[in-house]
């Protein structure tokens, strides 16, 4: 699993390097920062549905996705229809990133609660019904 996450991983790591010359510049920096925070709530409101972390991943990934479209064609309305794909890029690239970091820091569940649930706990073992 760690190896196909590295290799998708590769080409946006490798592409957002490359295309982004002027990554240093804050409107950049606060698409990256838009995504982000638009890619965590996604994550959230989708793993607290259902407790899925795939479904919660995909979910704040599309969510950062959407608020990028949208605020790139609500920019396009206002500067003439000029649509900046690079400010897509680093609002996607937000998402992708937290949404990537979050499960690593997510505390795992014990098995051993979900066995006490199906077998009625240690007492059953220790003979005391």
């Amino acid at each position: 699993m760690k190896q196909l996450l590295f290799l998708l991983l590769l080409p946006v790591v490798s592409y957002s390097q490359f295309s982004f010359p002027n990554f240093k510049e804050q409107d950049k920096q606060l698409h990256f920062a838009a995504g982000m925070i638009t890619g965590a709530a996604g994550y959230s409101f989708i793993y607290n549905k259902t407790n899925n972390k795939k479904h919660a991943i995909l979910g704040g990934i599309a969510t950062s996705l959407a608020a990028g479209i949208g605020k790139e064609l609500f920019d396009s309305a206002i500067m003439g229809n000029k649509i900046d794909d690079q400010d897509l890029i680093a609002t996607v690239l937000g998402g992708i990133t937290i949404n990537v970091t979050i499960p690593l820091f997510k505390k795992r569940k014990s098995k051993y609660k979900q066995l006490d649930k199906v077998i009625g706990g240690y007492k059953y073992w220790l003979g005391d019904k």
